[in-house]
């Protein structure tokens, strides 16, 4: 490779993008992560220990409970019961001995008005079920719209952590290029600064010539200083992502190749929002809203219970007299004062707004699509400028070093140009991962990413 005034390597137009490559892996070299550390690996790592998603899996499996609960009603309730009992209240004791079978009131000794302590044992089995209530219907039905309001609000979770690993992955290896940028606009001011000394040394150049690159280089190792900084903030947002600590200070390297995907032809419009879980989310509340409003309009209704119960009483557990009640009972409230009109309204109202909340959310999705194929397009646009930009950057800052070592250029020009390739650099590394960010956040915003990982969950 050609060197550009005392060593310093000039990167040649069609090898650009392969030594840019390079010296990202080169600055983190010492990383202990080889290619299994992908972003899908990342992401997998996420995925499993993220504390937002396990949340969210969480509440899925509550609701699946919450639906075991519902479809109770429709059994019937079974229980069993123990007691003892001592009293010598005259009512209480009359029919504990009755209960018993032992009640003989021809006996000489008996007294109503002052009996003998009297214990009983009481051991039954009770029986209750709900015959009709005109409500269990719509409890099932809103536990299992439940269930489903927790799968998406578990793909929405995924969908966006997704993107939110990829979008910390590449803002790693950004920071990383930028820091590598950083490094080789210093190394480049600094072979410009020993050309300037040996022109001042030899008579052909102004002491300000040194000064002003002097302060251009001390410009520079701060700027590297703060690209540094910033890599390692971008390693802690995607630590956090991730759910721990699995990203160490020295870096990640970057991938040999970055992945491409096809510009989209034309903006799906309302097909792609209404697979979005966020938009079927909304879709189930208003569902549920409507349930409400009918379940409220039954609270009115009559309630009808079946219950049964067998007991057996005895002084002692060896001798025990048995018996046993059953029946049918129903339960209907006339008049609650106006209490159920109120919650049958309260719950018609709340079904109409959920119905505009749907219709907002519509709207806010698929302007959120739209900004984002929007916003990848201008993207690839900046890819294709920039690409051409360091090209010429370079070859402009190679002709002008030379011409300053010729003393047929003053040092303005160089520094302009110093200054303009590390420019272009910087923005041609933007926008070579600002393009994979906004590819992985036009999946985001179609839905895309929360089922591409389901089937290693």
């Amino acid at each position: 490779m050609p060197t550009n005034g005392g060593g310093f390597a000039m990167i040649q137009p069609r090898n650009a993008r392969i030594v840019f490559l390079l010296a990202v892996g080169l600055f983190s070299v010492s990383t202990v992560y080889g290619s299994s550390h992908s972003v899908e690996h990342f992401i997998r790592e996420a995925l499993a220990a993220n504390p937002g998603t396990q949340a969210a899996l969480y509440r899925v499996a509550s609701a699946r409970a919450a639906l075991k609960q519902a479809r109770s009603a429709y059994y019937p309730r079974l229980s069993a019961g123990a007691s003892y009992t001592i009293t010598d209240n005259p009512p209480q004791s009359f029919m504990m001995q009755l209960n018993q079978g032992r009640l003989d009131m021809t006996s000489p000794t008996f007294d109503p008005n002052n009996p003998d302590d009297t214990e009983n044992i009481r051991l039954s089995l009770a029986l209750r079920y709900r015959l009709y209530d005109g409500q269990r219907g719509a409890s099932t039905a809103m536990a299992k719209l439940g269930q489903r309001v927790a799968d998406c609000q578990y793909r929405a979770a995924r969908n966006a952590l997704v993107h939110e690993v990829t979008r910390g992955y590449y803002q790693v290896l950004q920071a990383q290029a930028f820091a590598t940028v950083q490094a080789q606009s210093l190394k480049s001011l600094e072979e410009s600064l020993r050309v300037a000394r040996e022109r001042f040394e030899a008579g052909s150049a102004v002491k300000t010539d040194v000064l002003n690159l002097e302060v251009q280089a001390a410009q520079a190792r701060e700027d590297l200083i703060r690209a540094r900084n910033g890599g390692k903030l971008a390693i802690a947002a995607l630590n956090m992502a991730i759910g721990r600590d699995i990203v160490p200070d020295t870096g990640i390297a970057a991938p040999d190749q970055l992945p491409a995907s096809p510009m989209p032809v034309s903006m799906e419009g309302d097909s792609a929002v209404k697979t979005r879980a966020e938009f079927q989310l909304a879709e189930l509340m208003v569902r549920i809203r409507e349930l409400t409003y009918k379940k409220s309009k039954r609270e009115r209704g009559p309630v009808v219970n079946a219950f049964g119960s067998f007991d057996w009483d005895g002084e002692d557990l060896s001798e025990q007299e048995e018996s046993y009640l059953a029946g049918i009972a129903m339960e209907w409230e006339w008049f609650s004062g106006f209490q159920d009109q109120g919650a049958v309204d309260q719950a018609r109202d709340e079904w109409r707004a959920a119905e505009q909340e749907r219709d907002q959310i519509r709207n806010q999705l698929l302007l959120d699509l739209r900004q984002a194929v929007l916003e990848a397009q201008a993207a690839q646009e900046r890819l294709g400028v920039m690409r051409k930009s360091v090209s010429s950057a370079e070859e402009a800052l190679r002709i002008t070093r030379e011409r300053y070592k010729e003393g047929s250029s003053d040092i303005t020009v160089l520094l302009m140009s110093e200054v303009g390739l590390t420019a272009t650099r910087t923005r041609d590394t933007a926008a070579t991962y600002d393009y994979q960010v906004a590819l992985s956040n036009m999946d985001r915003a179609r839905g895309a990413l929360a089922t591409r990982y389901e089937t290693e969950q």
